[in-house]
């Protein structure tokens, strides 16, 4: 709590990225030592990456062994690199750590070697493979702490105490409680624990499409993202914020981590916007809630979409398809919202001269974006999520070369291999860990006793339901990361939406979208801290307008529910294209409503109107449509009637 008031206090500093990072973002404080460890890492990153990189192109193993591997080299890199105490130096190796990776490669290794004698017992463990199993979970437990921090391990011990507290719990959610060997066998040496389905996903798809951001990163594509940005929204009112929104959205095809995206992105842009004019907590809100975004925006989401894909049973393009519509939408209303914040205060855009021009950029750099463009391509044409980024990542090093100035040097190629393993650390544990969950669920059915709890709590209505599933998101993503909330949400939630008659594909996506805009919603908004640092505005302020400026978030997952031609579920083109048009025209209204100006300053009656008449396009049906476009046509009409123009740029308020 001390953390909590300290973070919400009077506006810090502003922070340079790689502060912001390592503040807000657990998985990037990493240790760098020099020297000897510094190269024994560097060498287990890169045998990570081959052996990835093998089991991709030739075939991946028997499935507990490949995930065995993976998290092998996982929880071994966690060991050396993440201290075990905040005081442990950065520059060198703490002998405890070091035996901690080595008891991590031995747990892990034991399955390998073991593993005919294994399948040979069929479950009959041994004392010594109880033990072993022990020290395994025990380890992926203490991983988890350094890597994601105490949140996750909590909701994990929750569902352990389930597991063994089964026959004095009350009502429907008693069980006959499992043993102690018999849970240790059960998360440890079968694939339905911490080598589960998630652990699966991690050691396959998760990966290879980490080190293709790796790969991207190294040519400079994010840079290229920015400067086009600026050549195309730069010189437009508000032009800055624009930028932000563009470049964060086109970094968001690519990066799946919003505090990353945030640092990456907002270096550049919340230093251009606070020039233009705009309030800094406005300007550190707009980089969070575009940043978030990111891990909707097709074709690379957030890790817990390749999970998506195989909870439901659906391609992993089906997953990007029912994406699209909800992430444009999501965008629109940001890029609506600075719009008019812009016009409120009178903000102008850059000159034009100052600006790169897009056709030269395009000729010096196009060629980055031509891998992006071929995952896509193959993925629509039927490609595995793998043979696509496998392809993904030797393109992106071929068409990098095309020019001097962005060619990969060997250096390079080498690195991109080392920040690849080191990128996928913080996914994997928690892959590792949400594995324990669906474990216990699994042995116990508490999954089904929780929707069927949810179901008594919702009255068996609909709304009840998904607003307790929001709920739930929301309080778990403050701490837990979003694989591992999706994980949760999904297992318990989204059962009980399908009971209702809820597509499952758009069940997952309602407790996906959750999971992900937590990092936006206060009191715990990691990315809009992040932003809020390198702002060096008050963080609750930026917290509340990023929640404001991604208010399409919290509503458009309701809608796609309930009409789920949103996610291209049973849709016609015209269904989609009429959906697409009045959702945005929708957007339109919700953000006026939010920033409280059209052509002149809203009064509080005025913006309840322009915020009921887009909520009623929003929802798809004729009769909303049409009542949608009455009263916001009634709420233009009547603020042309308001006097006053744009308001001066006032304190950080």
């Amino acid at each position: 709590m001390d953390d909590l008031k300290k973070k919400t206090t009077d506006a810090p500093a502003e922070m340079s990225a790689e502060e912001v990072m390592q503040k807000f973002d657990k998985e990037s404080n990493k240790r760098e030592p020099d020297g000897f460890w510094g190269y024994v890492i560097s060498a287990i990153c890169i045998l990570f990456a081959c052996f990835q990189l093998y089991t991709g192109i030739f075939g991946v193993l028997d499935a507990h062994l490949q995930r065995t591997i993976h998290l092998c080299f996982g929880m071994a890199l966690i060991y050396l690199l993440y201290p075990g105490r905040a005081s442990w130096s950065r520059k060198s190796m703490h002998p405890v750590d070091l035996v901690f990776a080595v008891l991590s490669v031995f747990a892990t290794m034991y399955i390998f070697f073991q593993y005919d004698e294994l399948v040979l017992r069929a479950g009959m463990n041994t004392e010594t493979d109880i033990m072993v199993g022990i020290l395994g979970i025990v380890l992926v437990f203490e991983a988890a702490r350094r890597t994601v921090g105490w949140p996750m391990i909590t909701v994990a011990l929750v569902f352990l105490a389930y597991a063994f507290a089964g026959p004095y719990m009350p009502g429907i959610m008693a069980h006959r409680g499992v043993g102690f060997d018999e849970l240790v066998s059960h998360l440890y040496f079968t694939t339905e624990g911490i080598f589960g389905v998630p652990m699966g996903v991690s050691s396959t798809f998760i990966y290879l499409f980490i080190l293709f951001g790796a790969y991207l990163e190294a040519t400079g594509l994010g840079k290229f993202f920015i400067d086009t940005a600026n050549a195309l929204a730069g010189w437009a009112v508000g032009g800055p914020a624009k930028v932000a929104v563009l470049s964060s959205g086109l970094m968001g095809t690519v990066s799946g981590s919003s505090v990353a995206n945030v640092a990456g992105t907002g270096s550049f842009t919340i230093p251009m916007m606070k020039k233009l004019g705009y309030r800094p907590a406005f300007a550190g809100a707009v980089e969070a809630a575009a940043s978030t975004g990111g891990q909707l925006m097709p074709p690379v989401m957030g890790a817990a979409a390749f999970l998506m894909a195989e909870f439901v049973g659906v391609p992993y393009i089906d997953v990007v398809k029912a994406a699209v519509i909800p992430a444009v939408l999501y965008y629109t209303g940001i890029w609506i919202g600075v719009h008019f914040e812009a016009k409120k205060y009178g903000l102008k855009g850059t000159p034009r001269e100052e600006l790169p021009k897009f056709g030269e950029l395009l000729r010096e750099k196009g060629h980055l974006a031509i891998p992006l463009i071929i995952i896509v391509y193959l993925l629509v044409t039927g490609y595995t999520p793998m043979r696509a980024a496998l392809y993904a990542i030797a393109l992106t090093i071929i068409c990098a070369c095309l020019r001097k100035s962005t060619r990969i040097t060997p250096t390079d190629f080498v690195n991109g291999l080392i920040n690849g393993s080191k990128g996928v650390l913080g996914v994997l544990i928690a892959c590792a860990t949400a594995g324990i969950i669906i474990g216990v669920v699994t042995k116990t059915g508490v999954g089904l006793k929780l929707a069927t709890a949810l179901l008594d709590l919702a009255g068996g209505q609909l709304l009840p339901a998904m607003f307790f599933t929001m709920i739930t998101s929301l309080i778990l993503g403050m701490g837990v990361p979003t694989t591992a909330n999706y994980v949760i949400t999904s297992t318990i939630a989204a059962p009980a939406l399908v009971q209702m008659n809820v597509p499952v594909l758009a069940a997952h996506m309602f407790a996906f979208y959750f999971g992900i805009v937590a990092d936006v919603t206060p009191p715990v908004a990691l990315a809009a801290y992040a932003g809020s640092g390198i702002a060096g505005a008050n963080p609750m302020k930026t917290g509340v307008n990023a929640a404001k400026l991604a208010i399409a978030a919290f509503i458009v997952p309701y809608i796609f529910v309930l009409a789920p031609e949103l996610l291209m579920i049973n849709a016609t083109a015209f269904t989609v294209l009429l959906s697409m048009v009045t959702a945005i025209l929708g957007m339109w209204g919700l953000s006026l409503a939010m920033i409280g100006f059209c052509q002149h300053p809203l009064n509080a009656l005025q913006r309840i109107v322009f915020f009921l008449g887009g909520l009623c396009l929003i929802i798809p049906g004729t009769m909303t449509d049409i009542a949608g476009v009455a009263v916001l046509a009634l709420g233009f009409l009547w603020q042309k009637r308001n006097k006053g123009g744009a308001l001066k740029v006032g304190s950080d308020d």
